[in-house]
């Protein structure tokens, strides 16, 4: 008999109980429109499944109830509720691949092929941890939440929360497309997950927000401009000028926040001047510029105009410790 763990056994780890209800029962039961369900399914994630086919729980079903008695007290629109529902999908299915390519390279061996055995010892250590891994998540959650909230609180009185003035910043490994091609898949990997570690704790330490990581590129921002500049500067120094190397660019001005993401020209200059920018180096634009300049620690160097695609000729300056 193998020892190999099926479906139901991973249902059973990760969900607590056999699915019982399909999806027009389901939302019967919950009192919500069966299109608002299946919107509700597909903004998670998940594939639409035919109207008889038994793969709801009963937590589904009480998830439901709770929309369902939202949109009733008129605590949130059904526009509202599909955003939300779309950024939960997102984040949590990012977040659950990311710690499920955790797990197996923690547990596993990456130049074996896994076993029954093996993948029986994942799903028990899944089993184990999991009900310390969620209390953990709803606890960070909560203070990300506070975070966010404090900090949008912090900007109210300049700008509507539809429209920020941040620093905006890229910082960039250099040569990463030649240095991919000379790493295997494995060093190739620890090299990015070691630039998104050091970059995040540098940007977490000074009170910034990680904003996107797009493997050889992070995009942060800061509320200050001068927290930004003292964090650039440490950005460089944790990941280092020789070689891949990394190169900053800097901008400070009007941004719009969509979706946990920021756009806007500001966002574009800050991109612009990351490849003006020579590795171990940073470049802001000249409000990031003025708003440092004189700071202890902060040397503001003025460099030739340089044009910027679609944004015409700019003034870059160059921000290094004296």
């Amino acid at each position: 008999m193998s020892d190999r763990p099926g479906p139901a056994e991973v249902q059973r780890v990760f969900l607590g109980e056999p699915p019982r209800h399909n999806r027009r029962a389901l939302a019967a039961a919950a009192g919500v429109r069966p299109e608002l369900a299946e919107r509700l399914w597909r903004a998670l994630g998940f594939a639409t499944l035919a109207d008889d086919a038994v793969a709801f729980t009963d937590a589904d079903l009480d998830a439901l109830r709770r929309v369902g008695a939202m949109l009733e007290a008129g605590l949130l629109d059904e526009t509202t509720v599909l955003r939300m529902a779309r950024a939960l999908g997102r984040t949590t299915a990012r977040l659950a691949q990311w710690q499920t390519e955790i797990m197996v390279g923690a547990l596993l061996d990456p130049n074996e092929r896994p076993g029954d055995a093996d993948l029986a010892r994942l799903v028990e250590a899944a089993r184990l941890l999991l009900p310390d891994f969620e209390r953990m998540l709803v606890h960070v959650w909560r203070a990300q939440l506070a975070a966010s909230a404090g900090r949008l609180l912090a900007l109210a009185d300049d700008a509507p929360p539809h429209r920020l003035t941040l620093a905006v910043g890229f910082a960039d490994l250099v040569s990463f497309t030649r240095v991919s091609r000379e790493l295997d898949e494995l060093a190739l990997a620890e090299l990015v997950e070691g630039f998104e570690e050091r970059a995040s704790d540098v940007v977490a330490q000074h009170g910034g927000r990680l904003v996107k990581t797009l493997g050889d590129e992070v995009l942060f921002t800061a509320a200050d401009p001068e927290v930004a500049a003292r964090m650039t500067l440490d950005l460089v120094d944790a990941l280092g000028r020789g070689d891949p190397g990394v190169r900053i660019g800097l901008a400070y001005g009007p941004v719009l926040p969509v979706m946990g993401d920021v756009f806007g020209t500001t966002v574009n200059l800050a991109a612009r001047l990351t490849a003006i920018a020579r590795p171990g180096s940073v470049i802001a634009d000249s409000a990031l510029a003025e708003a440092v300049i004189g700071r202890p620690g902060i040397d503001v160097v003025k460099i030739r105009r340089r044009p910027a695609r679609g944004l015409g000729v700019v003034q870059p300056y160059v921000l290094r410790r004296p």
